[in-house]
């Protein structure tokens, strides 16, 4: 048994995933709802400020990475852990710094999940061991090479996109419509190759990171316990 018992809401796409978990954790916790897409996921939290989240980031509609400030918003009680299949050193210190508390492959065990839960819980922040400590250098490289073939508008809309606007967000600050905002991420994931909105926040990241190197500045380490 754990010390404590937990409301929780389920955010993944995965149908057996998610009845997995539920089953696992309700032996010790309160699953209050189940959630598989993005708009499911802020409906579920905001009617049930459950203590925990537990968000997968590849889901329909919009990638979880984007979620994390509205649940932050919609729920400021309500804690997040990050359970993927991404072990992406990149991804997880971006989840961190938009406000989750932990970052779990989606292989970890129930132990591993409940001691997450309960670091998370008590105030400390939780990357799993499993995910490299480092940024690789050679993928690093291989991202600027793609990311110098996009066009200045398309620079403009991936910097947007890492800072988690949304196509709407984008569209009001750059007096264009969605439509023609819609069209462009179509081409930016053309030309970068990548094929999901997961794919293309990760570009739009380390655009990010590529900038602050070209100035001179670092990002900060994300420490973290387990």
């Amino acid at each position: 048994m754990t010390e404590s018992r937990y409301t929780i809401v389920l955010g993944d796409d995965h149908h057996l995933m998610v009845e997995a978990l539920r089953t696992a954790l309700s032996a010790n916790h309160h699953v209050v709802a189940v959630a598989y897409t993005a708009t499911e996921i802020l409906a579920a939290v905001r009617d049930h400020c459950p203590d925990l989240l537990l968000l997968d980031l590849s889901l329909p509609e919009r990638n979880g990475l984007e979620l994390i400030p509205e649940v932050r918003m919609l729920s400021p009680r309500t804690r997040i852990v990050v359970v993927t299949m991404h072990l992406d050193r990149l991804l997880a210190e971006r989840a961190l710094a938009a406000g989750a508390g932990g970052f779990l492959p989606k292989d970890a065990g129930l132990e591993e999940l409940e001691g997450t839960m309960r670091a998370v819980m008590g105030g400390a922040t939780s990357i799993s061991p499993r995910v490299p400590t480092s940024l690789n250098p050679v993928a690093l490289t291989a991202a600027h090479a793609a990311l110098v073939q996009l066009t200045p508008r398309q620079h403009e809309i991936i910097r947007l996109i890492a800072k988690g606007l949304t196509s709407q967000d984008i569209a009001s600050r750059l007096g264009l419509s969605e439509r023609t905002i819609a069209f462009h991420r179509a081409n930016i994931r053309t030309r970068l190759g990548v094929d999901s909105t997961l794919g293309l926040m990760r570009y739009a990241v380390l655009l990010q990171l590529n900038q602050m190197d070209s100035a001179g500045a670092r990002p900060a380490e994300t420490g973290g316990v387990g």
